[in-house]
């Protein structure tokens, strides 16, 4: 059972396909630690998951300093180079000059200027230490709980935040127990 060709007349004879050699995929040096904005980041991670690793930039505001910047959000941070970086770091730095909208920035209306800021790193902790110093000057109920170590937002306390303190109330028997003790030493 053997399957013989014909050649039909005004049949094209398709072209042979000849063996290309591939050439040697070369791999783009990735780095693997990346300095942004005084923070190393892991440079095998993707943009929008290592811009996670600055103090102040959630998800929501890494992806869209990605897209703000026209870089791809899953891209390696490590394959970046140097001018890429200066220009997530300006944006960052700016975030409303590049079209990201106000209510994804962390400091809206700042009380002393009030203009919409965006803090991240150490600004953001020394700012966060301030206010919690203004409460506690102005003796607001916040600034009052925040001075005793008490939770500030509410929560209950009869049985939480009750670390470092004595917990519970001694049993009668035991107490006699320990009383006799001490009475027989």
């Amino acid at each position: 059972m053997g399957v013989t060709k014909v050649k039909v007349e005004g049949e094209v004879e398709k072209p042979k396909k000849e063996k290309v050699e591939k050439k040697p995929v070369v791999k783009k040096e990735v780095k693997l630690v990346v300095r942004v904005m005084n923070t190393d980041l892991n440079g095998e991670k993707s943009l929008k998951n290592a811009l996670l690793g600055i103090k102040g930039i959630s998800h929501a505001m890494s992806k869209a300093i990605c897209l703000a910047a026209g870089f791809n959000p899953n891209v390696k941070l490590g394959s970046l180079s140097e001018e890429d970086i200066k220009k997530i770091e300006e944006v960052i730095k700016e975030p409303i000059k590049y079209g990201i909208p106000p209510w994804l920035l962390n400091r809206r209306r700042e009380p002393e200027t009030g203009v919409d800021l965006h803090l991240v790193g150490a600004d953001l902790e020394i700012a966060k230490k301030f206010d919690i110093q203004k409460m506690i000057d102005l003796k607001t109920y916040k600034g009052v709980r925040h001075m005793l170590g008490l939770p500030v937002r509410g929560q209950r306390t009869r049985s939480s935040f009750r670390k470092g303190k004595v917990v519970g109330v001694v049993k009668k028997s035991i107490r006699v127990a320990q009383e006799k003790a001490k009475a027989k030493k």
